[in-house]
């Protein structure tokens, strides 16, 4: 009690003291303060030598183990079974294995799988407050962060981001642009035109290593077929050609483009789909963002079912089988992946994740795996991976396979 009176009244004597400054003043102190959040966060994500242990940080929420899904598990990968809770135990901030394999040309790696983490996303705290409190509860560096822009002010990578990079992490910047249609911009839009020249010299300037980039992911979920619309899949893949012959054109030749698909069977199956290519020369990398469900039915299963799912409606393969046949020499990378949460299936997280590290090496295609982790997305589902203490304890496991332990620098 003594210590809240003593805040309180401190409180009101800091309130009072800045209620007297001038306009100007006030500026200067909420300037001062923003700043000091930032600095806290980046110096968290580039700590001293003697601090870049990561520390197994808050107790996850437990709801308990509860039941596995309904079907026969998996015996090499304990798929299905309620996991035991285990001790906490020390926390590398990298995996421990050999770590031969190391990014190349176009971040392709020699062997093993890119790690990274789209962090705090759909909240105000994403950036690099989210990604260092991901890495502590994780207990390892990121290889990607994956951030978000939209529309056609914001220069990219920010100095959060640039801050981020040198962890060392790879930059994956997604961009959205904005105040013009996908038709529109692939004529020559002069505002987003104008924006991409802005664009070029900022990343010139500030930011010459290798980073992934894409251009309005997922663009399954908007495209208007109808001819005319400015929004056909055609459409899109000439806005992509532009965005990006753009900046190459300006000098920028640091951007390894992905093309990230929405790999929902019911939008991949659509006519039009094949007409988003932009074409092989634009593209580097094929990704595709996928969920997995704690519920029985649609999004139900394991690793293999949530990067390969078919459909038996419309005959879809899957987006693995599908990408491999279509793009054979394109590395894949999963832009975004999750696991939904359900108290009524808590465990089910976790036994996806023990699947990953099982099933991995059954798609070599597969070069990077970028995590979205939310605690709502826009239809309110959480997909953290502390939301059970046995989901967390699974992804620290499979953050330290050594399928995903590459080296960023030589």
């Amino acid at each position: 009690m003594y210590s809240f009176t003593m805040f309180r009244a401190w409180r009101l004597r800091a309130t009072a003291t800045f209620g007297r400054l001038s306009r100007r003043h006030r500026t200067v102190a909420l300037a001062t303060t923003g700043a000091l959040a930032l600095g806290a966060a980046v110096w968290a994500l580039n700590p001293p030598e003697d601090r870049r242990r990561p520390h197994r940080g808050a107790p996850a929420v437990q709801e308990g183990t509860g039941p596995g899904p309904t079907h026969t598990p998996d015996s090499a990968t304990g798929f299905g079974l309620a996991p035991t809770t285990r001790a906490p135990r020390p926390s590398p901030t990298a995996p421990p294995a050999a770590n031969h394999c190391q990014v190349g040309l176009k971040l392709v790696p020699s062997c093993g799988v890119l790690w990274g983490v789209a962090p705090g996303a759909h909240t105000p705290e994403r950036g690099p407050a989210a990604l260092a409190a991901f890495e502590r509860r994780t207990g390892r560096v990121q290889d990607l962060y994956h951030g978000y822009h939209r529309g056609q002010h914001e220069m990219f990578p920010t100095p959060a981001e640039l801050a981020i990079a040198r962890g060392p992490r790879v930059l994956f910047l997604n961009w959205k642009p904005t105040g013009a249609s996908w038709a529109r911009i692939a004529r020559g839009h002069r505002p987003t035109d104008d924006y991409l020249d802005r664009l070029s010299r900022h990343l010139r300037a500030h930011h010459r290593a290798q980073m992934f980039f894409t251009v309005h992911h997922e663009p399954e979920d908007d495209v208007r077929p109808r001819r005319g619309s400015g929004y056909t899949a055609r459409d899109y893949a000439a806005m992509y050609r532009h965005v990006i012959n753009r900046l190459r054109a300006r000098g920028v030749d640091n951007l390894v483009t992905v093309l990230v698909h929405m790999a929902y069977p019911r939008l991949t199956s659509m006519h039009w789909f094949g007409d988003l290519y932009p074409g092989d020369d634009v593209v580097d990398w094929i990704g595709f963002d996928a969920y997995a469900y704690s519920t029985p039915g649609y999004g139900y299963g394991d690793f293999a079912e949530l990067v390969n799912r078919r459909s038996t409606r419309t005959g879809w393969p899957g987006f693995y089988t599908w990408a491999s046949i279509r793009h054979p020499e394109k590395p894949l990378m999963v832009a975004e992946w999750g696991v939904w949460h359900s108290k009524a299936n808590a465990s089910h997280q976790a036994a996806l994740f023990r699947s990953v590290a099982a099933q991995i090496s059954r798609f070599p295609k597969i070069k990077a795996l970028v995590y979205f982790d939310t605690p709502s997305d826009q239809r309110g589902r959480d997909s953290r991976v502390e939301r059970t203490t046995i989901g967390l304890d699974a992804f620290r496991d499979l953050g330290n396979h050594p399928a995903f332990t590459v080296r960023l620098t030589s």
